[in-house]
């Protein structure tokens, strides 16, 4: 398997007593991360379900919870010894929550689940299991795992981003030899069997798949929404739309649907993982999705649905970089803007080339701004500037 940024912390946990709960959208790598975890286990008391599977689901389906280990038993599990279960796409069995919160209490029972819907899960387990869970989100692939996808690294850091020591290090024969690997990963993301197709024909064959699968599965099993027509409409909205503030009153107007749908929609799209909505930053209220502005949590799957504007698809390219491992917002006031605010300490604004201009609207933008500690240039092209971080090296 090769190894995400995420595995050693989740690989930490396998000894815990904590249920470990994996999520993030379809076809990210949850289940390979789940195989791999289940083959770390040393115990033979273990087992894989995969709750896609119909019979599978009637095993956790018994009234009577204690029942359950009838069914479990013939699959090579018993309840003397601490039991492992690995139960993969959980969605699909909505009462497993109760199920998992009783046997966690009453055996010795280690549980590692994954799901597609972080509404399903942080709703439905946060008050079953509280404090008894840990739950990890699984994105598309950053650059540094595409590299090592690739094989055009073999390692990557697994700690948050030092911007003073991307600048210090900065170098162009590397620049060189990347930049071409990081075209690729904007056009076609990060969706690991994407990454390792061969061709752009099959390239875009799986990318849709991958749409394909959110609507036809998720959004059809987890969505309670009249009209699925208008949710995929709105999807295509979007897409022009990333790297931007979104205007509910116009978006409301062009489906002629409510605001409040429209409020709804985008919570579930959000909930589920095919877009983020980033605050403003130092905003009063952050749960206006009219004050947020808008990301797709793949690039590629973004670009195959509505073609995306080179500077749109690098910004965007630059955000996935960036959100699995640092808190984002973004500043706006009187028509200046910053493109990303990280960790509420950092100033990044993406561009595709270097200009003494940009650099200076930075500083002053900067300057207003008594929070932060430092900013810099993000661009695809190599420049020299100490304020510039190249996007192949993030």
């Amino acid at each position: 398997m090769k190894k995400r940024k995420i595995t050693p912390q989740i690989s930490n946990q396998l000894n815990s007593k904590e249920v470990v709960v994996i999520t993030g959208m379809r076809q990210v790598g949850k289940t390979t991360l789940l195989k791999h975890l289940f083959d770390q286990v040393r115990s033979d008391n273990k087992l894989y379900l995969d709750l896609e599977n119909p019979l599978y689901r009637k095993i956790f389906e018994k009234e009577n919870y204690d029942a359950i280990w009838d069914d479990l038993t013939p699959l090579g599990i018993n309840q003397i010894d601490r039991a492992y279960l690995f139960l993969d796409e959980i969605q699909n069995a909505p009462n497993l929550p109760k199920i998992v919160k009783y046997l966690f209490d009453h055996y010795q029972t280690k549980f590692f689940l994954t799901g597609s819907s972080s509404f399903y899960l942080k709703n439905l387990f946060s008050e079953s299991l509280s404090s008894r869970k840990l739950i990890y989100e699984l994105f598309p692939l950053d650059f540094g795992e595409f590299l090592t996808f690739k094989g055009l690294r073999q390692n990557f850091t697994t700690t948050k981003h030092s911007f003073k020591k991307l600048v210090k290090n900065k170098n162009k024969i590397q620049y060189q030899r990347l930049i071409k690997a990081y075209d690729e990963y904007m056009r076609f993301g990060g969706f690991p069997a994407v990454v390792l197709a061969p061709d752009r024909e099959t390239k875009e064959n799986l990318l849709n798949q991958v749409f394909k699968s959110y609507f036809e599965i998720d959004v059809k099993n987890l969505a309670d929404f009249k009209d699925l027509s208008k949710l995929r409409d709105l999807i295509l909205l979007l897409v022009p739309r990333v790297g931007s503030k979104l205007d509910i009153t116009k978006l409301a107007n062009e489906l002629r649907l409510t605001r409040p749908t429209i409020y709804a929609y985008l919570e579930f799209l959000e909930q589920t993982y095919l877009i983020k909505l980033l605050p403003k930053f130092s905003s009063v209220d952050r749960q206006k999705a009219g004050k947020k502005k808008l990301f797709f949590n793949d690039s590629g799957l973004a670009n195959y649905l509505g073609q995306l504007s080179q500077g749109a698809l690098f910004e965007q390219s630059v955000f996935q970089n960036l959100h699995s491992q640092h808190q984002l917002s973004y500043f706006y006031k009187n028509k200046a803007e910053i493109d990303f605010i990280v960790d509420e300490k950092h100033a990044l604004e993406v561009k595709l080339s270097h200009t003494k201009q940009y650099e200076y609207n930075l500083k002053r933008r900067f300057k207003t701004l008594d929070k932060l500690s430092n900013y810099y240039l993000v661009t695809n092209n190599y420049h020299q500037s100490q304020r510039v971080i190249l996007a192949t090296d993030l």
